[in-house]
């Protein structure tokens, strides 16, 4: 957890201090390409986990560190991503005027407690895998249906492109990041539920009838 809570709190500076930065110069493919290279590699892990295949091959290796092994490591990917982000010269945008910054400000602030709230609707200490170390895995309950979960199937997801996309100041940096994280979780998602489809008894299919959108009500 601490090195979960510890890898969100330097994303969270690197994308509102570092990446906020304007880069001199003409916009170098090269550091697009390294940007987006180190990306895969932090989303290559979470698809290769995802796999059933790996998990009980790391389940026979680790035991009930399993998850707790996934959370390590994808908390140091994820920090050497932040770390080795080159910056992108340029400015995609720059919003001029109290009310529309402030607009943005607000948007930006909606999508931070979005992620928080729905992140706190789920089991925590699942999440790190402190609870598979007491008591192994357990069988999924039925999913939540309340809330932002009664809203879009993926909350967490929808505050994220609210939180990176909803700055006044887009720098290139920071846009290469909104982009690349993005296009990840679009493809993601899909992959994402078909495998929620295969939990016992159906209750991924209750939940996907009981609410429709995956992001956007009313779009998508």
């Amino acid at each position: 957890m601490l090195a979960f809570s510890a890898s969100l709190i330097y994303f969270v500076y690197c994308y509102a201090v570092v990446y906020g930065r304007v880069a001199a110069g003409p916009p170098d493919p090269g550091a697009i390409v390294t940007d987006v290279a180190l990306f895969t590699l932090f989303a290559l892990h979470h698809s290769v986990f995802a796999r059933e295949g790996w998990r009980r091959l790391i389940h026979a290796m680790a035991g009930p560190l399993e998850r707790s092994a996934y959370v390590w490591i994808a908390s140091m990917l994820f920090a050497a991503v932040c770390a080795l982000w080159r910056p992108v010269a340029g400015v995609a945008w720059q919003v001029e005027g109290s009310v529309p910054t402030a607009a943005l400000f607000a948007t930006q602030t909606f999508g931070v407690w979005l992620t928080l709230r729905s992140a706190s609707m789920i089991d925590i200490l699942d999440l790190a895998g402190i609870r598979q170390i007491g008591r192994g895995a357990a069988e999924p309950g039925e999913f939540v249906v309340r809330g932002p979960y009664g809203w879009v199937r993926h909350p967490i997801y929808t505050g994220w492109f609210l939180m990176v996309l909803a700055t006044p100041v887009m720098t290139l940096t920071r846009l290469v990041f909104a982009v690349t994280s993005g296009a990840y979780l679009l493809l993601a998602i899909p992959l994402e539920e078909r495998s929620m489809r295969r939990t016992p008894g159906g209750r991924y299919e209750r939940y996907m009838q009981a609410v429709r959108w995956r992001l956007l009500p009313g779009v998508y």
